[in-house]
């Protein structure tokens, strides 16, 4: 009961990452110049600080009785007058980086969402909804995180290095040198540590996404979970998922955290090469205390950034991470571009003719072979046979969700990918036995699809779905709101408000995949009924199990893996006594 890994598990693309990052963010570069500035201001403001306070220790070591208390009150004030402007510009910046990730991360999801909407139904079935959650949710969410916070620390880090630095120099040309020799140090350290933590990370965020669509998958199958006494098991299965997850999320730390730590520590070195080589200086009359006392300072700002980043680095690993499996997303193959020329289906007759059709999910994997229909205009069309048999995969060739791999599929004579996808996909009404309604009132999901809907062909649709009754018995009655995927109302009434929907919805065909299956006999019979009364003159297409409820069908169909063995009426199938009268009797021994 092991989630589906929907991962890739190649290397990350940093590169190509950071680089698709930074289009998104040259959205906003004129705010972003604007922040560069402001660091800018900031870090020169914070640099003065160690400068000031040099010179009034200067000034306090001047000797007994020759301290000059208002120059050292001077700078003092002015230190700390840098230090507040500093800061306060540093939260200005926070506060537009915070609304800048948040146009980056709503843009991305914008994205995203749309980029879902013009995916193939393949990549729904071969991915978890849990999984595609996550990139939406979480990774987006790290990427956002990463620019509110990390960026500005980068850049504030940058300058203060380079300001600090060329400080350093100023100050002292010989121990600037002393500091020089412990940054390669930490580069080599940071690079090293670099090729380590950033797979981990990208081990860690594949985890997440399976684990949440562990739990997605989990949670909407409760009902059979509890109805099984499958709890124990299920719970054994997440701990062993949220075990890999907690442990990925420990490697990619682990590792992470001793960054900082190490870096500070070669940091440390520097400054005890400072202090001895100082010294030297100080007693050779090449430096004053004040300057040994700035230059601490500054060294301390120099390696701060660095420590910092290095810090950061592991974040960034992180959103990396995060980001290539969001652009992975973006970058899923879309459904195919209608042909070039391609038309509107406009004034729809119904004339649907599958010829020679083949077809296959996977390659080398035929489902269909050479399968051949005429479902004329106005005519009940049933197809049935035993699982696995084909038949939803045939309702998802007259969609076009996929395209015939030979063969063609005729609407109204033409080939079917000779229209455009919306065009054809609305010339048909569907229900299917999996149901969905919406959180919203029972009016919206009756609606949906038929925008501006009259009330009272709103009640005509739920009248003959036999669900107006219902209805008017809630305290609200079309107006009551349905919770989150009809959690208060039974199977039966879901399907019959989809039922409802498919009614209202103006189509020239109509396709119902067991759109019956949770409805008692009685009522389906008398929903056909209705069904056939207002589908007039327009084709429709069933997929039964019940064979029972299709035995006024125009044409039967009857498909054994993948194969047309039986087609003709009920009457004539059932004198044949082959496929079809078998799979009849079978229902009612």
């Amino acid at each position: 009961m092991a989630a589906r890994d929907t991962v890739r598990k190649k290397p990350k693309d940093t590169k190509g990452t950071f680089k698709r990052l930074i289009v998104y963010i040259g959205h906003y570069k004129w705010i972003l110049m604007l922040v560069f500035a402001l660091c800018f201001t900031s870090n020169i403001l914070a640099l003065l600080g160690p400068s000031m306070a040099g010179a009034a220790i200067n000034e306090a070591a001047a000797g007994a009785g020759k301290v000059n208390f208002d120059r050292v009150y001077y700078y003092a004030g002015r230190m700390l007058l840098c230090y507040v402007l500093s800061s306060l510009i540093t939260v200005s910046i926070n506060i537009i980086m915070m609304f800048v990730s948040k146009w980056i991360a709503k843009g991305m999801r914008r994205d995203v969402f749309d980029k879902l909407m013009r995916l193939p139904v393949g990549y729904f079935d071969r991915n978890q909804a849990g999984d595609i959650i996550s990139r939406v949710s979480y990774d987006i969410d790290v990427v956002s995180t990463c620019l509110a916070t990390d960026v500005v620390q980068i850049l504030t880090s940058l300058v203060t290095v380079v300001g600090s630095f060329a400080m350093m120099l100023y100050i002292s040309p010989t121990l600037a040198a002393v500091v020089v020799i412990t940054i390669p140090c930490a580069v080599i350290y940071v690079t090293k540590m670099r090729s380590i933590t950033q797979p981990r990370f990208a081990k860690r965020s594949k985890n997440y996404g399976i684990m949440n669509g562990f739990v997605e998958e989990m949670f909407s199958g409760q009902k059979t979970i509890m109805a099984y006494a499958y709890e124990n098991r299920v719970a054994e299965n997440f701990d062993k998922i949220n075990g890999a997850a907690a442990d990925a999320y420990y490697n990619a730390d682990y590792y992470g955290i001793t960054m900082g730590p190490t870096v500070n520590s070669i940091n440390n070195l520097g400054l005890s090469l400072i202090a001895v080589f100082g010294s030297f200086l100080y007693m050779g009359n090449r430096i004053s205390l004040g300057q040994i006392s700035s230059f601490v300072l500054y060294s301390r700002k120099f390696s701060g950034p660095i420590n910092e980043i290095a810090n950061i680095t592991n974040e960034l690993y992180s959103a990396l991470a995060a980001a290539e499996r969001v652009f992975g997303l973006l970058d899923e193959e879309e459904e195919p571009e209608d042909r070039d020329q391609a038309a509107e289906l406009a004034g729809v007759k119904g004339n649907v003719k599958l010829r020679n059709v083949s077809f296959g999910y996977e390659k080398n994997k035929t489902i269909l072979h050479n399968l051949s229909l005429q479902a004329d205009a106005g005519k009940l069309v049933a197809i049935v046979g035993p699982t696995g048999a084909g038949k939803t995969t045939i309702i998802n060739l007259l969609m076009r969700f996929y395209d015939v791999d030979a063969g063609d599929i005729l609407v109204d004579g033409r080939d079917n990918r000779d229209y455009t996808r919306r065009s054809l996909r609305g010339a048909y009404a569907m229900v299917l036995q999996d149901t969905w309604v919406f959180r919203g009132t029972i009016y919206e999901n009756i609606a949906y699809g038929r925008e501006g809907a009259e009330r009272k062909d709103v009640v005509a649709a739920a009248k003959a779905a036999h669900i107006h009754s219902f209805i008017m018995r809630l305290p609200h009655g079309y107006e009551t709101v349905i919770s989150e995927d009809g959690g208060n109302i039974s199977k039966g009434q879901k399907q019959l408000l989809t039922i409802a929907r498919a009614m209202l919805y103006d189509a020239r065909m109509l396709i119902l995949d067991e759109a019956t299956s949770n409805v008692d006999t009685s009522t389906e019979r008398r929903i056909q009924k209705a069904m056939r009364e207002l589908m007039k003159d327009k084709t429709c297409f069933v997929i039964a199990h019940r064979l029972s409820t299709i035995q006024n069908a125009d044409h039967i169909l009857v498909v054994d893996q993948g194969d047309v063995v039986e087609q003709g009426n009920h009457e004539s199938l059932m004198e044949r006594k082959g496929f079809y009268y078998r799979l009849y009797a079978s229902q009612f021994e």
